[in-house]
């Protein structure tokens, strides 16, 4: 017979916003449970998030803010454990917070301020959590007559690297992340388990992530590293208005990360520099009005001076010194919509390694949405971001985090 000190209701693979939120709620109800965290502490997400200030959530959360090849599976989990929810757990533990554009919620003082609310919530309840744990090996345990009576309702063994003993338990929680920011735990040991039994994995790919250039665009990105100015950017069918930041690898900032949920390599993203401006129009009325200004001068009162030359130097480089009436209305024309529509080409995203998501994981056709549970494996949950829901900047994926937990510990 098993040692009962290694047997859970609930073992949760994973300390992070999901899984923490899952262990609160199910230990709240009486049940046993025990999260592993392979790191060596628990929530390292949460703490860098947000600029360590963590946008733990939105005012306006919508099932069109998530992205999924099932875009109806994450309306169940968000309407049972809404953004007033936890905002209202906030609350109660005095958390300081403050709203910023476009209805993101960060802490005021310090993102710790949200994993040390997630660990009291833990501790009152009774959570056990142990870190440094490496799952090795994950099995279904078969029960017939001849398992002893108090282990009939253990389904799942759990190897642990490194120990001797095994973990065993009813119910099983995958909320180990996915493959971004590998530093932070990010892994693929969820996709690993759900195909062991059975369960399909979509592409997965980096989402919310910068794009890197290799042609003309990588030099002009180096020289105005550090600039950030409001655009507009689409590319896959959507559009986004944020700030774009030029870094030395390529180009960032919210409204980047945004857009890259919706570019495939090898497409090319436009990017409207003056998103209030019909730029055309503009340009020959600034002709008629102007003539003997230079276009780079009108253009110094809208755009970052190292902006306007280095543009200048791709689109007018003849004309730099010319005052805006040696211009023909055509090619004026044809300045102002490169300014509304300069295309280009990203050669890749950086990847995983700064990716703020994890795009694809855990077919959620395979997952029942009230509860988490896999349809074809009884006591198998998976939550958070190993699943095929992936959300926008701006506090939705946290939500995405706190919903699925909670739906998920209502039901271990």
């Amino acid at each position: 017979m098993q040692d009962t000190t290694d047997h859970y209701d609930v073992i949760i693979l994973g300390g992070g916003a999901a899984g923490l939120l899952c262990a609160a709620t199910a230990a709240a109800r009486g049940r046993r449970v025990l999260v592993l965290e392979k790191a060596n502490k628990v929530g390292k997400k949460i703490l860098m998030s947000g600029g360590g200030r963590c946008n733990f959530t939105n005012y306006s959360i919508e099932p069109e803010n998530y992205i999924s090849n099932n875009p109806h599976f994450c309306k169940s989990a968000l309407s049972r454990y809404t953004q007033w929810d936890f905002i209202a757990l906030v609350e109660r533990y005095g958390v300081a917070f403050e709203e910023r554009k476009h209805g993101q919620l960060f802490c005021q003082h310090s993102a710790k301020d949200i994993l040390a609310m997630l660990l009291s919530e833990c501790e009152q309840a009774g959570v056990d959590i142990k870190t440094r744990c490496c799952v090795t090996a994950v099995k279904a345990l078969k029960i017939d007559a001849s398992i002893a009576v108090e282990c009939r309702d253990l389904n799942y063994q759990l190897d642990i690297d490194g120990q001797s003993q095994s973990l065993y338990c009813q119910s099983l929680v995958v909320a180990s992340g996915a493959l971004s920011i590998p530093t932070l735990g990010g892994s693929g040991i969820g996709y690993d388990i759900a195909r062991q039994f059975g369960l399909p994995v979509t592409e997965c790919r980096a989402g919310l992530v910068p794009f890197m250039f290799s042609d003309f665009m990588k030099p002009i990105c180096e020289r105005l590293s550090g600039l950030a100015l409001e655009v507009s950017v689409s590319a896959g069918g959507q559009s986004f208005t944020e700030n774009l930041l030029f870094t030395h690898r390529g180009l960032s900032g919210p409204v980047i990360l945004q857009i890259s949920n919706y570019w495939q390599p090898g497409d090319a993203i436009n990017i409207n520099l003056l998103p209030e401006l019909d730029a055309s129009q503009w340009l020959l009325a600034a002709k008629q009005r102007q003539g003997k200004s230079r276009l780079s001068t009108l253009l110094n009162k809208h755009l970052a001076k190292a902006l306007v030359n280095e543009l200048q130097a791709l689109w007018w480089p003849q004309l730099a010194t010319s005052p805006l009436a040696e211009f023909s209305d055509k090619y004026l024309k044809s300045i102002g919509q490169q300014f509304n529509s300069w295309c280009l080409k990203p050669s890749a995203s950086e990847g995983y390694r700064t990716a703020e998501v994890t795009l694809g994981g855990v077919d959620t056709q395979s997952i029942r949405s009230k509860t988490m549970e896999a349809k074809q494996q009884p006591g198998l949950y998976f939550i958070g971001e190993v699943l095929d829901v992936s959300g926008h900047l701006g506090g939705y994926n946290f939500q995405w985090a706190w919903s699925s937990g909670y739906s998920a510990g209502l039901c271990v």
